[in-house]
């Protein structure tokens, strides 16, 4: 099976970004870690409703894939944006999402900011573990009364001499019930709106942390997902990330990666399914002739593979853009809802066209169905993207 960034797509880019030998061993590395540490245990975590992270984070670790870009002072690789693309379609390649997912919110949702912002001390004690593998992270930021909203956040944290008391709740936190620590995202002052807060590390050891409930979802089941309570929970105000009151824009800078590892992710993941389809038409037969004999499947499958080769080049130009040090915020929330609504498409396909097999739990399809479903929802609903898109065009009023 080709990989996504053959020589024909690259040469169509070669002003944009240039792959190197170093960028298609990492490639290899990445998908055979997949097939060998991923693939044979997913039915298993899947039935579990967990996986073991701490276990396969440290030979994530271990293999340097959990720093690709953090400064090698910390345990990073100091690589270029080209291997976090890699990365991220490569694992979107998994037999399971619910993983995908929750390796991406260890690289690129828990510690991108703790990374660009926090003090030297802070990143000693908990960016170097996780890079590591040795520590397992969350990002907290949605509520139970606030997801994409998150000016309507409510979770406070109240200064008391050099500790911060933080109480309130939070919701739908993958791996949040294997986390380490936590970055999160609460008030810090009376400030409404998108004004006074901050990001904050907590240990979830801490007296008055606890798990409320772990989350029994649709899809994406291997990635354990909780409801987390504070409750008069006390840490140094010195586990601050950045500066006091700017969390907002420091989370809507870690948002970007959040979003771009979500479009890397799903490049994979529909590349993948379109083989396995195509596969599949070729193979089975219905009324004396291949599935594949039929121009209107021919058609559907080629308009997805086209959709495909848009998205990758879209990610390109992403990519480009963001070793340049532009503001990727369109790149990042147009990816994030096309590759998102893709992925929906490619899921539904892949199920009809596996007909009565596509729609039981032994066949890959019905997993596949059930978790992409998420990538609408997860890191910023369609909606939002939609509305941001809006705003950015100048269609409507606030």
């Amino acid at each position: 099976m080709p990989h996504a960034s053959d020589a024909g797509l690259r040469s169509s880019v070669v002003d944009v970004i240039s792959f190197t030998d170093e960028h298609e061993m990492f490639r290899t590395t990445v998908r055979e870690v997949v097939q060998k540490e991923i693939d044979p245990h997913a039915d298993a975590w899947e039935a579990a409703g967990v996986f073991p992270a701490h276990e396969l984070f440290a030979t994530l670790g271990q293999l340097g894939l959990l720093g690709l870009e953090y400064d090698p002072r910390w345990g990073g690789a100091g690589a270029d944006h080209i291997y976090t693309m890699i990365l991220g379609e490569e694992i979107g390649r998994s037999a399971s999402l619910g993983i995908a997912m929750a390796i991406a919110v260890q690289t690129d949702m828990a510690t991108p900011a703790l990374h660009d912002f926090g003090s030297d001390e802070l990143r000693e004690r908990y960016l170097r573990p996780a890079i590591a593998g040795q520590h397992v992270t969350a990002i907290a930021v949605s509520e139970p009364d606030a997801g994409s909203d998150v000016a309507g956040l409510r979770t406070r944290a109240v200064r008391d001499g050099d500790e911060w008391v933080i109480n309130g709740a939070k919701m739908w936190i993958t791996n949040g019930t294997q986390a380490d620590w936590l970055c999160l995202l609460c008030r810090t002052s009376d400030e409404g709106g998108y004004q006074g807060m901050s990001q904050i590390i907590v240990p979830t050891d801490t007296v008055g942390f606890s798990v409320s409930r772990k989350l029994d979802k649709l899809g994406m089941r291997a990635s354990d997902t909780a409801e987390l309570a504070f409750d008069g929970v006390r840490v140094p105000v010195t586990n601050t990330i950045g500066e006091v009151g700017r969390g907002f824009q420091q989370q809507m800078a870690q948002f970007q990666n959040e979003r771009m590892i979500a479009a890397y992710q799903m490049v994979g993941a529909v590349e993948f399914a379109l083989e396995r389809t195509i596969g599949y038409v070729n193979e089975r037969r219905a009324f004396g002739a291949p599935l594949v004999a039929n121009q209107s499947i021919q058609y559907e499958l080629a308009d997805i593979a086209a959709e495909l080769d848009v998205l990758r080049h879209h990610n390109w130009a992403a990519v480009a853009a963001y070793q340049q040090g532009d503001d990727i915020t369109r790149h990042a929330t147009v990816a994030k809802l096309r590759a998102a609504r893709l992925a929906r498409r490619m899921a539904d396909t892949a199920v009809q066209f596996h007909g009565g097999m596509g729609y039981v739990e032994e066949t890959w399809t019905a997993r596949f169905y059930r978790d992409s479903r998420l990538w609408s929802i997860g890191g910023g609903a369609d909606e939002v993207m939609l509305r941001t898109i809006a705003k950015m065009n100048g269609i409507g009023t606030d």
